[in-house]
């Protein structure tokens, strides 16, 4: 089950992930795009069924899950994809936008989990997901929303991990640096180690296969944002602002 499915990861996720033979379902709003991703993996030979549902409803994740199993069988691995990313400068804060991103990235991650989860604890198997980003390891200028969110995400799983890999259940965090999809399409700044989206979909695939618990690329980008955590603030905070990448 892979949220955000109509676009970007989520949708280049459900393409490679049923052409490696899995059964797929798609979650998005966008009914009409998901029929398309439907048909191109079935004009490759994959299987998979469209499952037009909102995030940041626990009624809609609930009735989508229900679809999925009765279609396609138990739910083996959740891919919780679906995000937002806003650029806001903070001198123009919006609190309803700032609300807006934690639902969908946030809250409707927390819905996902709820709607699988009954599922693999009574089987004593399964594999959560979560799509983070390395903006989740520091605050980044005009980002305040995105950063918050995709932190949230990943100690949210993190925790998670903790109480359900002894039940039998593996969680694994991706943080994804800065890839070419609607995100990133149009920005002004030159973003350093941008990868093709193929590219960075079979690095993802490759860390769920291995199950890994947590997986940040590219290398290179990685090891400058980990580096960022241990910087005295003054240092962060000047090099920062001099390299917005959110134009």
């Amino acid at each position: 089950m892979i949220t955000g499915a109509s676009s970007g990861i989520g949708r280049g996720l459900g393409v490679e992930i049923a052409r490696r033979g899995s059964k797929v379902g798609l979650v998005a709003r966008r009914a009409e795009t998901l029929d398309e991703v439907v048909g191109e993996i079935e004009s490759q030979g994959g299987r998979a069924i469209a499952l037009p549902a909102d995030v940041q409803s626990a009624e809609s994740m609930n009735s989508a899950a229900k679809q999925l199993k009765d279609a396609l069988g138990p739910i083996d691995v959740l891919i919780a994809n679906a995000g937002i990313g806003p650029t806001r400068d903070a001198a123009k804060f919006n609190a309803e936008e700032v609300a807006s991103v934690m639902n969908v990235n946030v809250i409707g991650a927390s819905n996902s989990v709820a709607a699988v989860l009954p599922g693999m604890l009574e089987r004593a198997a399964g594999q959560l997901v979560a799509i983070s980003s390395l903006a989740a390891y520091r605050g980044l200028p005009k980002s305040a929303a995105y950063c918050a969110s995709k932190a949230a995400v990943s100690s949210f799983f993190e925790s998670l991990r903790l109480d359900l890999e002894p039940k039998g259940i593996d969680v694994t965090i991706i943080h994804p640096g800065f890839i070419k999809t609607q995100l990133t399409a149009g920005r002004g700044a030159q973003l350093p180690y941008l990868m093709e989206l193929d590219d960075a979909v079979n690095k993802i695939v490759k860390a769920i296969e291995k199950r890994r618990k947590r997986y940040s690329f590219p290398w290179q980008l990685a090891t400058i944002v980990r580096a960022s955590m241990i910087m005295p603030i003054w240092m962060y905070d000047r090099i920062s602002r001099a390299n917005s990448f959110r134009e």
